[in-house]
């Protein structure tokens, strides 16, 4: 029993589809790719064979996600964000071994936005429209431009953080070491 949505006009070669997972057309998925529960893959999208896309992940129109890229659950992927995988690419070369690139949890990645390949881009992270991401994003962080740069960070909601606090949802984070996290005690 099929429990996933394949739209005709894509071509699947995968069978490691979580339940609840929709596929849209002119989509490509190779045969070793991993896609979790209840995805949506939208048109116009390749996803090569060594790639984990973990559940609830969202991938918009016109993203090519490529070898050795690693994502995690509540991934939101804007449309024709652009991923690399290998620092010096020759035409019909392959390297030994393709970067990994990493995306945690939650994180979202806006329209546009290419993100250069080793990277991780932290958990609940927020890269602006059309940024170059050159570095690696921490978690929480709101991160935009040409090469992005931090720019503040954001809640678990999405909301900017003011003063470590979410005006949207009331959550409050603390941060040590320069690394923000949730303020357990404000449950």
């Amino acid at each position: 029993m099929v429990d996933f949505k394949i739209h005709p006009l894509s071509d699947v070669q995968s069978t490691k589809i979580g339940t609840g997972t929709t596929i849209w057309q002119f989509s490509v998925v190779l045969s070793g790719a991993k896609i979790g529960k209840n995805c949506n893959i939208n048109a116009l999208t390749l996803i090569e064979n060594d790639v984990v896309l973990g559940d609830n992940v969202t991938v918009k129109s016109g993203v090519q996600i490529w070898d050795g890229l690693r994502v995690e659950d509540n991934v939101f992927i804007g449309p024709n964000v652009t991923f690399t995988n290998d620092f010096t690419p020759r035409s019909k070369q392959r390297p030994a071994k393709f970067l990994k690139t990493t995306l945690k949890q939650g994180a979202s990645i806006g329209a546009n936005s290419t993100i250069v390949g080793g990277l991780i881009v932290g958990k609940y992270a927020m890269i602006g429209v059309g940024s170059v991401v050159t570095k690696n994003v921490p978690d929480y962080a709101l991160v935009y431009g040409n090469p992005a740069q931090l720019k503040g960070y954001v809640c678990e909601c999405g909301s900017k953080l003011i003063d470590l606090s979410c005006k949207i949802c009331c959550k409050s984070y603390i941060m040590t070491n320069d690394i923000l996290s949730f303020d357990l005690s404000s449950k």
